[in-house]
This record gives C-alpha cells, sequence and structure tokens, in this order.
C-alpha cells in the first residue's frame, strides 16, 4: 500500500554489476517506486567489489557455486527472476560503471542498469568488453559514438571513484547497500533486503523527518 504522507524519499544505492544479490534488490525497488511513485528517488552508485589490482573471481570456483546453489538461485525464484544464472565469467566492472555514467548524462541510467544487471546475469556476457558494453548502451538508446568515446577516453572513471570514496566515507564496504533519505536523518539497509524491510526503513525515515518538521 502507498503511503499516506508525502515527505519525498531518496534512495542511493551503492551496487556492482558482478554482484547476484545487487540483481536481486532491483525487484524490491521497481516494486517500491511503482507504490511510492513521484514521492521517491532511486539513484544508483557506483561500487567496484574488485577494483585492480584486486584479483577477479574463478568462475568454476567451487564457492561460486555453493553460494549460487544455497541462496542466489531460490531467492531468483522468488523475486521473479527466473533466468538468472551463473554467468561463465568474472570481468573487472569499472567500463560498466563508466558506461551507465553516460547513460546517467543522457536520462537513461535506469534502463542502462537493468541492462547491464541482465547482460551479465542472464545472458552471461563479459562487461569488462567495450564493444559489449557498447552493444548494450545501442539497446537502450544510447549514441554509439558517444559511448565508446567516453569508454575510451576514460571520462566517466573519476565520477565512479567518487561514488567508491562515498560510499567509504559512510561505512559501506559491501552492497547493496541503500542510504535512505526523507530529511536530515539517513539510514544503512546493507543486502538484498525484502520489501516489507525497506519499506519499513521508508517509514521510519518518513517519521523522522516529520517529527523534525
Amino acid at each position: 500500500m502507498p503511503m499516506q504522507n508525502d515527505n519525498p524519499v531518496r534512495i542511493l544505492v551503492w551496487s556492482d554489476y558482478v554482484c547476484p544479490f545487487c540483481y536481486l534488490e532491483r525487484p524490491v525497488l521497481e516494486r517500491i517506486k511503482a507504490d511510492l511513485g513521484e514521492t521517491i528517488e532511486i539513484d544508483w552508485r557506483s561500487f567496484e567489489l574488485r577494483p585492480e589490482p584486486e584479483p577477479t573471481l574463478d568462475p568454476n570456483a567451487e564457492y561460486l557455486h555453493r553460494v549460487w546453489k544455497q541462496s542466489v538461485y531460490p531467492m531468483a525464484e522468488e523475486r521473479g527472476l527466473d533466468l538468472m544464472k551463473l554467468p561463465p565469467v568474472q570481468p573487472r566492472s569499472r567500463k560498466a560503471h563508466e558506461a551507465a555514467e553516460y547513460a546517467r548524462e543522457v536520462g537513461l541510467l535506469d534502463a542502462m542498469n537493468h541492462s547491464l544487471f541482465k547482460a551479465f546475469f542472464e545472458e552471461g556476457r563479459d562487461l569488462a568488453d567495450v564493444e559489449v558494453l557498447i552493444d548494450i548502451g545501442r539497446s537502450v538508446g544510447l549514441d554509439e559514438d558517444g559511448l565508446r568515446q567516453a569508454l575510451d577516453s576514460g571520462r566517466y572513471a573519476e565520477r565512479v571513484l567518487e561514488d567508491e570514496q562515498l560510499a567509504r566515507q559512510v561505512g559501506i564496504s559491501g552492497v547493496p547497500a541503500l542510504i535512505v533519505t526523507a530529511g536530515a536523518q539517513a539510514y544503512l539497509v546493507s543486502g538484498a533486503q525484502p520489501y516489507e524491510t525497506v519499506m519499513s526503513v521508508i517509514a521510519q525515515a518518513r517519521g523522522a523527518a516529520d517529527a523534525a518538521s
């Protein structure tokens, strides 16, 4: 049920395109946006789980298969992401975040965010490959030449690093991580939490904002 009170709410979502639990939180956020409409703003922020020079994961690692079997696949079924599957590659995600930032400039961040997650977790595409990123961008309406130029020049790399620095400053060390605000007070929600949990934090943030006004 949509809430009666109309304090505007903002959710900053730190996520990584190679993080399955980040993709698993998208249906929750989409449902919240559908329920609350214009009274809520959801904004995606960059977070690299394995930036250079940290080694990437082995796609065949027993650990990965165990996590997917025990946690990812059951949650994917529960949240309507039945096509999710363990990708055959485990790429670095810096360029994918840069591509998303380019999409932000033309108002297509959410569409690009969704398409990047889908390309990796449903189609197993390599998000470190610039040609793959350009193809994904084209599919959501981005200018191919503009995106290529942005990725080749690293124009948005600094913005990605600023997001990651802000995450460290507010104590975020893993993703997905949501910062919920409706006034001066900020609330951190860690992990792929269910709809009811996030909505209760929104209600708490709105209540605090009401009390302070």
